[in-house]
Order: C-alpha cells, then structure tokens, then sequence
C-alpha cells in the first residue's frame, strides 16, 4: 500500500505484470470515536517504456476501493487514451479494478497521459508544432488561461538558437511597443495538439482552450446502480523516452560565407539538427563535431564548431579567396552527449564561401607603354594599357579606374576602362597640334572601384608612364579671317581691286604652295588672283540685284595646297555695297480709269525707287509741256512725298483711252527723274463715280461699224461649222448606201478546190447544196437563233459592187474579172483598212448544176471544152479531161 501524501513512482516492468495493487482512495475508520480528516490518497507517476514488445494487452497497475469488501463496485477509467483520442490506449477490467496498456507506446507521438490543474496564472499557447520552428522573436502568440477566468492578452514568445526550442523570455505586445511581461519566469504549458493558431485577427474560443475538457486521465468507481462510491482520482502515466531517434539536419547543405583574412573566432554560419528524443535526457541532447575540412589548406583545422549551439567561426588566421575560394566542411551531430559508442549521429554538410574583399592592389603590366597619334585626330584610341588585379573579376575590387596624374595640362587625352578586359584605353578627346606639340609624356595612375581594405597600401606598380608620339598630316590652309566684310559704293567698275583674301597654310615645316579659286560667285561679278588671293571686280556691283541679301553680297573662295594628298580650305567675302542714286523712280498704277467728268473720281498714284534712303523721296510729280493737251485735260496734285492725284482739268472729256505721261523725281544727290506713261480710261458714270457697262465699251473704243462686224463674223462662222456637219452627215450616208460591183447572184466566193478527187459519183447528188448557198430573202439569217451564223453565208449589210462574171467564159474573162473585182476592193469603202480575208465559199445562188459531180457524170456532148486549154498550163489538165475524145 503506498504511503499517504507522497508520491512514488511505479515503473513498468515488461517481463512481469505489477503485483502493487492501488487504494487510491482513503479508507474509512470503522470506530465511532473521534476522527481526523484525511485528504485523497495520491496515486504515485506510472512510468511505462516506450517500444515495449508486450505480449499485450499488458497490465500496468490494479486500482481498488476500500468499499469492494461490502458491495461490489464496477470501475472505469475516462480521459485522454481511454474514451478521447487517442482511445483504446489504456483499458481496464471493470470488476477487477486492473488497468491495461493494449499496444506500444512511443513518447514522441505522446509523452504523458495525466492531468494537470493549471494557476491561474499559468499561460498557454496555441501553436500547431514547434518541431523545425527557426529561432527567432514572434512565433507564437500565447494567452493566460484559467481555471474559472480567462484573458486574451496576446503576448510573443521568445525561442533561442540552441540544440533544442526552448524559452527564454515572454515578451508582450502593448501600444507603445513589445515590453518585458512581469509573468515571464512563469511556467507556460504548450499544447501542440490543439492545432490552432491564435492570432489578433483570429481569436480562439475559450472552450476549446479549456485544459480540464481533455487532459485528464481519471479513474472512477461505482456501485452496480451507477452510483458513485468514491471521488474520480486523477492517473499519472509517463512514457519512457529510449533512443530511437537520430538526430536530423534542418537542413542537408548549409551554405555560409565569411571574409578573407578574418581573425580568428569571426562567425561564419550556424547549422542545427533536432532530435525527437527527451531533450531532457541524453536521448535528446544533441553535440556537433567536424569530421573533415576540404581542402586543409593552409591548415586542416580552419573552422571549429561549437558543441552546443552548432555556431562555425574560424579558428586560424590565413584565409585567402585567391588560393582557396570555397571550403566544404562535413559537420556530425549525435545524441546521448556526443557519445560516439552509444549515441546515434547524422551528418551535414557547410559549404563556406570566402568572399572578396580588396587586398590586391592593381598593377601594371609593364612601366611604360607608347602610342601615336595623327594630328587633328580626336576619339581615337592610341594605346592600351594592361594591368593585374587578383581579386575577384568583374567586381568592385576588381574594376580599375585610371588617372592621369600628369603630362596632360590641356587634357587632351582621357584613360577609359574596357568593361570586358579591365584594359586602360587612352583615348584622344581633344585633337593634338603636330606644330605645337611633337609628343606627350603622360603618367597614369590605376586603383579600383573599391578602397583598399585596412592595412593594405598601394603598389609602386600601380603608376606606368605613356609616352604618345604626334605625327604630321597635311593640314588645309585656312582663312585667318572668315566671313571677311569690306564696304564700297555700288557701281565700281570691272577691273577695280577690292581687297587681298588670303590664307594661311598651317603646315609650316612644309614647303607647300597655296593657290585660289572661286567656289561660289552668284552673279559672276569677282575675280580673285590664282597666286596671292587678290580680289577684284569683273563686271559692275549693282546693289538692287537679286543676288544681293540686305546690302550684302557673298562670295566663297577656295584656298588649296599642293601636298600629298591636296588640302583645301574654304573661305566666304562679304561685300557691303552702299546705295548711290543710280535708280531712276517708278509710277504705280500704270493704268487707271476716271469718269467723264471732274470730280466724281480721280487717280492715285505711287512713286517707287530702287534705291534706298536718301536716295529715294520725297518725289516731285509734275505733268510734262509737251504735248499741251496733256496739262490742258488734266491736272496732278501731290499728296505726301511719295504719292500724288491725277484728275481731269476740263469739265467733260470724251470717253476712250488716253496716255498721260508723269514726270517724277527723287531726292538724290544728283536727282533722277522719269516719265511714266499712264494708260487712263475715261467713261460715263453713274452717280456712285462707277463707270457703266456701256461706258465701258465705249471707253474701249468700239463704235458701231466695230461692233456689227463683229456681229457678222460670228454668224459666217456660225454658217460654215453648219455646213460642215451637213456635208460630214451626207458622206456618211453615201458610204452606207454604196452598193456592190457585181450582182449578189454571181458573187462566188471560192475556196481553195481540190480538183483531183471524184467524190462518190452519182450520189453526191444527195447532198443539200443550198447550205452553200445565200438565201434570197434576208427572213431566213433574221429568223435565225441568236448566236447561230454559217461561215458560209454572205454577211448582211452593203455589199460593195463587184463586177459581174460572165456567163460564157472566154480567154480574157478571167483575167478582167480578176482585175476588175481588186480595182473595186480597193474602192470600197466598206472595207477595212488593212489586209483581210475574203470569203470565197459562197457561191451564189440559181446555179445550174445540181452537183459538182455532175462535171464528170454528164456524157452529152453539147458542151465543148476546148477553150479551157486557152487559160494556161492550168487548166490544160482541166481541158484534157472534159475536151478530148472519145476513148477507144
């Protein structure tokens, strides 16, 4: 029987089921004297090994009641493993009171199967597992939970970087930031199997995270009425933690960096394996060691790892990315302490990469390089300069920048890098003059994008010197003073020297002749000297000319040397030519029209002048003496200084065309006049001062006899166009109405004939000869199908007159009758005007053979064919045939 008020754990031995049998409840004192309370027994922790083999179900402990002796008492047992999941763990024998494990227990699925009455101050987190959580601040959000109170106060929990998740402070959100919570050394009860995650956003119900609703295991006693004989005591089990679990890598390759040339103990990288054992024991407790380091260089024994935290530093100094850029270090953890002989291990791998840091300095290749360069050449790259930068490539400690430092006072030169090579490339930006500097002795300076890392100075090397040689050219000669302005007096005459344009050749350690020529001369009014650019007029310079633009007139010469090859430079003359009165002034309008009578309407008229100020108004205007009609009919009166008003001095003057002529002069020194002659028209007006239709004719000057000539003219004309029609309509009709040479009847238009084959003798008579034939009334091709025409037939329509053929041939009738009918083709003038075909297969209509078999088929004699034999070798054969005797 245990001892009352303490506790004592009962270990499970497989081999044999306990003999302790259980009173958890107190036994009650038969006699009726004074008694003292006494509180519930304690049932002692049941501890039960995980992976037992059984055989099961194996039986862990008997429960029994004091009051079993007088009535019999059923037992049972509720609570997490019996009738919530997981159910069916643990079973029990309700008579008996002995209480049963049915399978093996594994302490990583379940630790424990107890109850536990939390404080009120107790706190607890809904999380879904903490198994593989990072380290860090802010995982969980944990609540205070009580037994008759609770509180949602979110509060973050804090886990560290060790070999197992554990607590280290309890921080709480409040409105001014996180603070340390006062309740942080107290105990936190974590439930991973509640599943829930409890946020601000998502608050749990308080139900579900009630600990007395599934997490306690209890056994219960009663009477065979189901009445309760003693009071639920709450059972303890504890699953015995073995090692059967390796320790397992978050993950299989860690991958870190760390500087070259860090001291000793720099940090490089942490790796951490967890193991589901009790980390309470040393199942769980988890030692890191390395195994092997490649490559051990400069020493085997570069890195060491803390035990405890899995944290990598570095242990010796000599870390250099340019002999050893990446180590691959194989790291093994085990359990039990880091007992190799007994403890389970796993292993990882840390792949360290030593990252660059500047400590090579760049350097030239070489102390001095050369390059040359042509006069007046700029963005031209005339030397390279290499250098030698052991860091990492293409990166700030690698990238060189040069600088020129001296020998470069005028810059004309600049150092850009290559981006692919790191090359320096002295690049010309400004162009050299060969007769002022023959060469450039320059000294670069290279360093890198990147300072140098502490400790490590510049290389002596790092400064070269580039020695650039100018070569000459042959350079253009040049005009000193371009755009060149001279002023003169228009009206020079040809012949007269204006000025010396001449240039100058740069080349002065050459012995270079220049010559001149023009290249542009609009008017053609310069000549410059071949030999030393003297410029002079060839014709006269007129200021009003259209080549000239605002008073200026320009001209491009050439100035060209004569080396190899030729250079040439051009050159522009402005010539200012100011005004001289040589422009006499000008009238406008040159006609007008007034009315007949003063005072209804009048002239105004214009002076305008070539020339310029002072050479132009105010103009004087005045009528000429000669004739004396002119100032007798009108009269002129100025207005301002350049117009004036010419009007009728008589009061009526007949209407027609006068010429008036005007003398205007200008103000020029000496003065220059001209007579206009003004073209007035003078006709009756209405009473606006307009001039009337009739009024203009008159004024015109066509009378009467004028106009009714006219008049005739357009009616012969009228007269002659109609005639012609008529006459074009009448031969047309004519040409229509042309009838043929030849009656239709004899007009046989024959196809070739082949003369040499009988046919089929007297049957040929069957044959329908009248398809050969024209029909006699044109019903018969109009009543034809649309679209069905014989090639045979005679075309509808005029036919022209061909002559007709006689009926008793005679030697010459063949020969006529051919002449006859191409005398009248060529006169017909229906025909087309090029060479056709002329359809012979129409013969004619009323012949008097039935059949052309008939020729040979007839034996009478009447007929006589001798004077086939007059025709011609032709038709011997013919008269052979048909005119010879009678066979024998």
């Amino acid at each position: 029987m245990p001892q009352r008020g303490k506790k004592k754990d009962v270990t499970l031995d497989p081999s044999q089921p306990p003999r302790d049998t259980l009173r958890p409840w107190p036994q009650h004192q038969s006699s009726g004297g004074l008694r003292r309370q006494k509180r519930d027994w304690v049932i002692p922790p049941i501890n039960v090994p995980e992976n037992s083999r059984g055989p099961f179900p194996q039986q862990l402990v008997r429960i029994r009641s004091d009051k079993d002796n007088d009535i019999p008492i059923r037992y049972s047992i509720t609570g997490v493993g019996a009738d919530q999941p997981p159910t069916e763990v643990f079973s029990i024998d309700s008579m008996s009171g002995r209480m049963y494990v049915t399978r093996p227990m594994d302490r990583e699925e379940r630790a424990s199967y107890h109850g536990t009455q939390p404080s009120q101050n107790t706190l607890m987190g809904a999380v879904p597992s903490l198994e593989g959580a990072p380290p860090g601040p802010g995982l969980l959000t944990v609540h205070r939970v009580g037994r008759r109170q609770s509180s949602l106060e979110p509060l973050v929990l804090v886990l560290t970087k060790g070999k197992t998740l554990t607590l280290k402070t309890l921080v709480r959100n409040t409105e001014q930031g996180p603070s340390r919570d006062a309740l942080a050394t107290e105990p936190i009860l974590l439930c991973p199997l509640w599943g829930q995650q409890v946020s601000r956003k998502r608050q749990p119900d308080l139900k579900q995270l009630d600990p007395f609703a599934e997490f306690w295991l209890r056994a219960h006693a009663v009477d065979m009425n189901g009445n309760k004989v003693e009071n639920p005591i709450d059972l303890y089990i504890y699953v015995i933690d073995m090692n059967d679990n390796r320790p397992e890598f978050l993950n299989q390759v860690y991958n870190g960096s760390v500087d070259e040339g860090s001291k000793p103990g720099t940090y490089v990288m942490t790796v951490t394996a967890n193991d589901a054992d009790d980390s309470a024991t040393a199942n769980g407790m988890v030692r890191y060691r390395i195994v092997t380091q490649t490559p051990q260089s400069p020493s085997q024994n570069m890195f060491t790892i803390n035990s405890e935290t899995g944290d990598i530093v570095t242990v010796a100094a000599g870390l250099d990315r340019e002999k050893v850029q990446q180590y691959t270090v194989i790291v093994q953890a085990t359990d039990m302490e880091g007992n190799l002989n007994y403890g389970l291990s796993n292993t990882a791998t840390a792949i360290i990469t030593v990252t660059d840091v500047n400590d090579n300095p760049p350097e030239f290749t070489t102390s001095t390089f050369a390059g040359e360069v042509p006069e007046n050449r700029v963005e031209t790259v005339v030397a390279n300069l290499t250098v030698m930068d052991r860091d990492q490539p293409h990166s700030a400690n690698w990238n060189a920048v040069y600088r020129i430092i001296s020998g470069d006072p005028s810059g004309h030169f600049s150092v850009r890098t290559d981006p692919v090579t790191n090359e320096g490339m002295v690049t010309v930006v400004k162009a050299a003059d060969y007769e002022l500097n023959r060469a450039f002795m320059l000294t670069v300076m290279v360093s890198n994008q990147a300072a140098l890392a502490s400790g490590i100075q510049m290389s002596f090397q790092s400064t070269a010197g580039v020695t650039i040689s100018v070569t000459d050219v042959n350079e253009a000669p040049y005009f000193p003073s371009n755009h060149k302005l001279i002023r003169l007096e228009e009206g020079v005459p040809a012949g007269t020297v204006l000025t010396t344009f001449s240039a100058v050749d740069p080349d002065r350690f050459m012995q270079q002749a220049v010559r001149y020529s023009k290249l542009s001369d609009p008017a053609n009014w310069l000549h410059i000297n071949a030999s030393n650019g003297q410029v002079t007029t060839a014709a006269v310079l007129d200021r009003e000319s259209l080549y000239i633009r605002n008073n200026v007139y320009e001209a491009t010469f050439l100035a060209a040397d004569n080396g190899m090859p030729p250079a040439s430079g051009t050159g522009t003359l402005q010539i200012y030519l100011i005004d001289i009165n040589d422009n006499a002034p000008e009238l406008l309008p040159t006609e007008a029209q007034v009315c007949e009578k003063p005072g209804l309407s009048a002239i105004n008229i214009t002076a305008a002048d070539a020339d310029v100020d002072p050479n132009v108004g105010p103009y004087v205007f005045e009528l000429p003496f000669v004739p004396a009609t002119v100032r007798k009919n009108w009269t002129i009166t100025r207005l301002n200084g350049d117009h004036a008003q010419l009007g009728l001095r008589i009061l009526y003057l007949e209407a027609g065309v006068y010429d008036v002529p005007v003398t205007v002069t200008d103000s020029g020194n000496p003065p220059l006049s001209n007579t206009s002659v003004i073209k007035v028209k003078v006709c009756p007006c209405d009473e606006n001062g307009d001039c009337t239709a009739a009024g203009a004719v008159a004024a015109a000057g066509l009378g009467t006899g004028a106009m009714v000539a006219i008049l005739l003219c357009i009616v012969i004309l009228l007269t002659m166009v109609l005639l012609f029609v008529v006459w074009m309509k009448r031969r047309e009709k004519e040409r229509h109405t042309k009838q043929l040479l030849i009656d239709p009847e004899d007009d046989v238009r024959d196809n070739i004939l082949k003369y040499d084959e009988e046919g089929g003798g007297e049957e040929d008579q069957d044959y329908d000869l009248s398809q050969l034939q024209q029909p006699e009334a044109m019903e018969h091709v109009l009543s034809k199908a649309p679209g069905v025409r014989r090639v045979d037939e005679r075309p509808v329509g005029a036919e022209p007159q061909y002559p007709v053929r006689p009926v008793v041939p005679h030697p010459g009738d063949i020969g006529d009758f051919i002449t006859e009918g191409l005398r009248a083709a060529d006169n017909d003038p229906t025909a087309p005007p090029y060479d056709s075909l002329l359809v012979f297969d129409y013969e004619g209509s009323g012949s008097p053979a039935g059949s052309v078999s008939s020729l040979g088929s007839s034996s009478s004699g009447d007929q006589d064919y001798d004077y086939l034999n007059d025709w011609g070798p032709r038709f011997r054969k013919l008269a052979d045939m048909y005119g010879g005797g009678q066979e024998d």
